[in-house]
């Protein structure tokens, strides 16, 4: 099966919120691009299920995202594809990735 991912995707460590139909829970970002991210939690989603979403930047600001889950690994998280951004949410979503990649790529 061939990756379906066209977006360069970057290991990070972020915190994270999110607000689904069983809650809200705490939760931290380990993969990220610009298309979506992995999140690592103990809270459940269903594949399909569109989220409220915020990542905490480096700076301690938070960026609001919906998404919808790509696919779930319980008990370790879920995949989610991001959804309706807007040009502001996307700016500041590629302002992010740029500020990740390494000075001399």
């Amino acid at each position: 099966m061939s990756d379906r991912r066209s977006e360069k995707r970057w290991d990070v460590c972020l915190d994270a919120v999110w607000d689904g139909k069983s809650g809200n829970y705490v939760a931290r970002v380990t993969d990220l691009s610009e298309g979506g991210c992995y999140v690592d939690t103990m809270g459940e989603a269903q594949v399909g299920e569109v989220l409220v979403f915020k990542l905490q930047l480096p700076d301690g600001d938070w960026l609001a995202l919906t998404g919808e889950v790509a696919h779930q690994t319980p008990p370790l998280g879920f995949g989610l594809r991001f959804v309706t951004l807007s040009d502001e949410q996307r700016e500041k979503l590629n302002s992010l990735l740029d500020h990740l990649q390494p000075i001399s790529s």
